[in-house]
């Protein structure tokens, strides 16, 4: 059975943040109600829980260029562009964030004497960001990621990295955290990918909650933590029935809403 058509909260804030005009916003909906079926996205309530951290690793390097694509000529690998927005726990679009990103190339390697693929850049006013990269190598030990760190003006780092969908050493890198999952799919010999971040950033004094929020249902349902669910299973909860895409062991954390990488409702 197909997933149900719909847009999320957080894709008609995005849809505000960048002022779309009415008729085209209408244009989006219509396509959802047609068959068009816009990407899920995690659910964003008031509460919305920050970006999970994750280890810096060896490989990191301060003063990188500001530069939105880390390509150069001759450069090996797969194309890859990554966009997205960062939030607050308010679901409010946060400007002028800090994303710095480094990663392998495409044979496993860092580059460590000179900044070949690594880069920072800024957020817009509407809290977007794009990265033009390539989908970085293996190299033993661990599966395919992105490390960035992410900070709005004067307020914490967040260190955390980036995963990719369906990698068999998903399983078996011990980092692996499947809530930091990118959504990822072909175009043509190419890869797109998108992932929002949220800080740890509260919205400022008097400034209204986005329209149309709501908290989750309460949970209930067949789905349960310490569960190792196999691809096509069926799960329940908060009334949703899902469908396993991904083999894994169930936690606390990992509830189907808030991993569509693992979890598709049918």
């Amino acid at each position: 059975m197909p997933e149900p058509s719909g847009i999320s909260r957080k894709s008609l804030l995005k849809a505000a943040a960048l002022a779309v005009p009415a008729p085209l916003l209408m244009a989006g909906a219509a396509r959802a109600m047609t068959g068009d079926r816009l990407e899920p996205t995690p659910f964003c309530d008031d509460g919305d829980d920050p970006t999970p951290p994750q280890i810096e690793g060896p490989y990191f390097k301060p003063s990188s260029p500001q530069r939105g694509s880390l390509l150069e000529p001759g450069m090996a690998g797969t194309r890859l562009t990554v966009t997205g927005y960062v939030f607050g726990t308010g679901c409010q679009p946060l400007g002028n964030v800090l994303l710095d990103f480094w990663q392998a190339d495409d044979n496993g390697a860092y580059d460590n004497a000179g900044f070949r693929l690594r880069g920072h850049q800024y957020t817009n006013a509407q809290g977007a960001f794009t990265l033009t990269t390539i989908v970085p190598g293996l190299y033993p030990g661990r599966t395919r990621h992105i490390h960035v760190k992410a900070q709005a003006p004067n307020r914490p780092v967040l260190t955390t990295q980036l995963y990719f969908p369906n990698e068999p050493r998903n399983t078996t890198d011990t980092l692996f955290d499947p809530r930091l999952l990118m959504t990822v799919r072909p175009v043509g010999s190419a890869k797109e990918a998108s992932f929002d971040f949220v800080l740890s950033v509260a919205p400022s004094p008097g400034t209204p909650s986005p329209s149309g929020s709501s908290r989750p249902p309460q949970p209930g349902g067949t789905w349960a933590p310490d569960i190792a669910y196999a691809i096509g299973a069926q799960v329940t909860y908060a009334g949703v029935t899902y469908r396993c895409l991904q083999g894994h062991t169930s936690m606390a954390g990992w509830e189907p809403p808030n991993v569509p990488a693992l979890w598709q409702r049918v």
